[in-house]
């Protein structure tokens, strides 16, 4: 029998996932970070990219995530993050769309805050963009 984890993904407008998983990789600050069950516990920073799951009975998943953090403690795995989208839910035009708004942004040279904002959601689009056109069949 295939050992697995409990896993839930939380997502700031909705839940995203909640059920066993066989394996998970998660992107952090130090590169795509790999869980399988009985991981050791450890609390990580989650930056935009790619989420892989695979879980029994199903294929594979993926899903663009932003921004977030991943905690995992006796054999559960919590990762909250600010979005998360699996490729089918991506509206390529919106996407672009914002990705030309936060370009624009940046180059107005506005307050160091709304820099940062602009350089995140930047990051977040280019995200969706690239799991969209990567994992769309």
């Amino acid at each position: 029998m295939e050992r697995t984890f409990r896993l839930r993904i939380l997502a700031t407008d909705k839940p995203f996932y909640e059920g066993d998983c066989l394996s998970l990789t998660v992107p952090t600050l130090d590169g795509d970070y790999g869980i399988l069950a009985g991981h050791s516990n450890m609390i990580a920073a989650v930056v935009p990219g790619v989420l892989r799951g695979e879980f029994p009975g199903r294929p594979p998943q993926t899903a663009a995530v932003s921004n977030g953090l991943v905690k995992v403690e006796n054999n559960e795995v919590l990762v909250l993050v600010d979005t998360a989208e699996r490729p089918e839910e991506i509206d390529i035009n919106r996407a672009k769309r914002a990705e030309a708004h936060a370009r624009e942004a940046l180059m107005q040279k506005k307050s160091i805050q709304e820099y940062h904002l602009a350089q995140a959601t930047l990051a977040r689009e280019l995200n969706r963009l690239r799991v969209k056109r990567r994992y769309t069949r």
